[in-house]
């Protein structure tokens, strides 16, 4: 089999690509926190890789196809995860954790300073 410089630049690239997504798949995958990631994000990213499909898909079979099927399962598992692990925990999926707030100085009657929570 006879591989050209574009092919070969496809294969590694796609390589390097996916790479560069497994950790944050085994990240979320492991903890089941996905608060970081934007719902509208995952959605968008997935909307635009089954747009994408059809040009993808028309193409010859070869490394852009691995790549973008890939992407494909990726940010379908993000979504999937997203929703799943959002509704466990009772929040709507766009509700973000608030930080909590530092306790309050209280100044006592002998003027020394206390924290009260």
């Amino acid at each position: 089999m006879d591989l050209d410089l574009p092919v070969l630049a496809g294969a590694v690239s796609t390589m390097i690509f996916a790479a560069s997504t497994l950790p944050m798949l085994v990240k979320a995958g492991r903890t089941k926190d996905l608060g970081s990631y934007s719902l509208g994000n995952i959605v968008l990213s997935n909307v635009g890789n089954a747009v994408h499909s059809i040009y993808v898909f028309s193409l010859p079979a070869g490394p852009v196809w691995v790549l973008h099927a890939f992407y494909l399962v990726t940010t379908g598992l993000m979504l999937l995860w997203y929703v799943r692990y959002a509704r466990r925990r009772g929040r709507p999926y766009t509700e973000l954790p608030t930080p909590r707030r530092p306790a309050q100085m209280v100044v006592s009657p002998d003027a020394t300073p206390t924290a009260a929570g």
